[in-house]
């Protein structure tokens, strides 16, 4: 009697689904390392095969030159793309460097990677890397960009412009978003740093011809179209993963972001429009290696070697953040700062003239003291009678004065500030000087 035999393979494990292709292969790459990822960022195992395996992949088109092929997984979580074996190989050498990255800063918008496998089918290999979703699909992206901080051969194709949503370049961005996107200053500071030392990181290792994706949804324009899944990041599973998360400071665990409108959208403002800012950086798998410095070198010969996007990691990294920092991205000046700054320099400006209007005032009381003092000398005491009072003429000649010189003083102020205050020190002083004349000196 024959007993069959399964196949682990073909009829499936308790871990692997069954399939029915005699030569299908699967390998993983550095299982413990992208494990250690996964848990990182707070993806449990059964969710992450449920996202993958659960239901058919969307296939996304790809506006780059390269040839990989993208796939959105149907919960909007991940992107699977397809890498080439020279990537895949320079991917397993910076995973020492960029497992020390993540501890350091898991705030970050560098490409978040959770798996890298090996696929060979009907005599076909194909390698895919599973990375963090940067735009979600459930909000509408009015723009996209594609931004290298370069402009030799920076702009839109054809063949992409009259795509439903096309992805422009860095061209593009300065005809279309010409004065910048606005920030808050927290929020631009926060932003800039992280871009900072996420640039550093990759200038260390020695990569360049990155790219920062960039989508802007337009709050007050109403949504042509939205996903089919309104509710896709509703109960977010991976920890970081919006632009938000990725850039705010010093919350070493936070709680899973809640379903709402923003989506984890940054708030921006662009001329008079509320915008929610979607951003990351992308393809960050290309080191400068030989054929990159060929290709720098041929292409500075036919064009300033500034302008090209392949470049040496150092400057590329300088150039990319000097567009991002003053072209992109803009810093908001609140006006009620200045206008406050203002109101205090004018608010010392009075408090030092109602000062030195007052010292004036006590030095004449002193003079005029001593020198009743000096007619009055050895008569005082001989004498039963008081002191004559200040003749009322002269009373009121010094009271007339005395209003000429404060009308003048805040008359002088009043002109030399740009917002009028209200002194207290100075109607203080006015009222002790009209009240010092009438006592008997």
């Amino acid at each position: 009697m024959l007993v069959p035999i399964k196949d682990p393979i073909n009829d499936g494990s308790n871990l692997t689904p069954a399939h029915h292709f005699p030569d299908f292969r699967l390998k993983t790459y550095a299982p413990l390392a992208f494990r250690y990822f996964r848990e990182l960022f707070g993806i449990k195992p059964d969710d992450y095969l449920y996202s993958i395996c659960k239901e058919p992949l969307i296939e996304l088109s790809n506006p780059g030159a390269s040839s990989s092929w993208f796939y959105l997984t149907s919960d909007d979580e991940f992107i699977i793309k397809t890498v080439e074996h020279k990537e895949a190989e320079f991917l397993q050498k910076l995973l020492p460097g960029y497992y020390m990255n993540l501890n350091q800063n898991p705030r970050t918008l560098l490409p978040k990677f959770y798996g890298l496998y090996c696929i060979q089918c009907g005599g076909v290999t194909v390698r895919v890397v599973v990375m963090n979703n940067v735009l979600p699909r459930a909000m509408k992206m009015h723009f996209k960009y594609d931004l290298k901080g370069s402009s030799y051969k920076r702009r839109a194709s054809r063949k992409e412009r009259v795509k439903t949503s096309p992805t422009f370049k860095d061209l593009d961005f300065q005809e279309m978003h010409q004065d910048g996107l606005y920030f808050d200053p927290e929020t631009y500071n926060a932003l800039m740093k992280t871009l900072q030392r996420d640039c550093r990181v990759l200038e260390s290792f020695k990569i360049m011809d990155y790219s920062l994706l960039l989508g802007i949804h337009v709050l007050d324009r109403k949504p042509l179209s939205r996903g089919n899944r309104c509710d896709s990041r509703r109960g977010q599973k991976v920890l970081y993963s919006t632009a938000l998360e990725s850039i705010q400071g010093n919350v070493k665990d936070p709680e899973p972001v809640a379903d709402d409108d923003t989506l984890g959208g940054i708030p921006a403002k662009h001329k008079d429009e509320n915008l929610l800012i979607f951003l990351g950086i992308i393809d960050i798998l290309q080191s400068y290696r030989f054929i990159k410095k060929v290709e720098h070198s041929w292409k500075a010969l036919v064009h300033d070697g500034d302008t090209v996007s392949v470049h040496r990691p150092g400057f590329y990294a300088d150039r990319f953040l000097k567009f991002m920092g003053t072209t992109v991205f803009r810093k908001l000046h609140p006006l009620r700062g200045a206008s406050s700054k203002r109101k205090r320099s004018s608010l010392y400006a009075g408090k030092s003239a109602s000062q030195e209007f007052l010292s004036m005032q006590r030095e004449k009381k002193e003079e005029k003291k001593a020198q009743s003092m000096d007619n009055l000398d050895g008569n005082f005491y001989n004498s039963s009678k008081q002191p004559d009072l200040l003749p009322k003429s002269a009373l009121t000649e010094s009271i007339q004065n005395d209003e000429d010189e404060t009308e003048n003083s805040e008359h002088r102020r009043d002109s030399s500030s740009t917002l009028a205050v209200d002194d207290p020190l100075a109607s203080l002083s006015r009222s002790q000087s009209d009240s010092e004349l009438d006592v008997y000196l």
